[in-house]
């Protein structure tokens, strides 16, 4: 519903959901949060969020691995995991919302 807030993982509120099924973000979106889209959600379907928030879990978790790494191939192994995590996502949420 419009105007709803969207809770952070310590409880806070993180964002307000627009009448457009976006959300309006109070706070900076993370690498993985913006990799994943996932301020974009016209049909405010809750399987859709959860299925983007986890997937930016991943790719929060691999970008702040790759900053720590100096091996460019170990680097390149992590940008890979995040390209696939992106696609997996998209996937995902195109099952979540197959009206076949």
């Amino acid at each position: 519903m419009a105007g709803e807030p969207v809770y952070s993982k310590d409880g806070g509120v993180a964002a307000r959901e627009s009448s457009l099924g976006r959300v309006e973000s109070e706070r900076e979106l993370s690498f993985g949060e913006r990799a994943v889209g996932l301020n974009f959600n016209p049909s405010g379907d809750n399987l859709v969020h959860e299925l983007k928030q986890r997937a930016a879990e991943f790719i929060d978790a691999c970008d702040e691995a790759r900053r720590t790494i100096d091996d460019p191939e170990v680097k390149r192994m992590y940008l890979v995991a995040i390209t696939e995590a992106q696609t997996a996502q998209m996937w995902a949420v195109k099952a979540a919302t197959w009206r076949g």
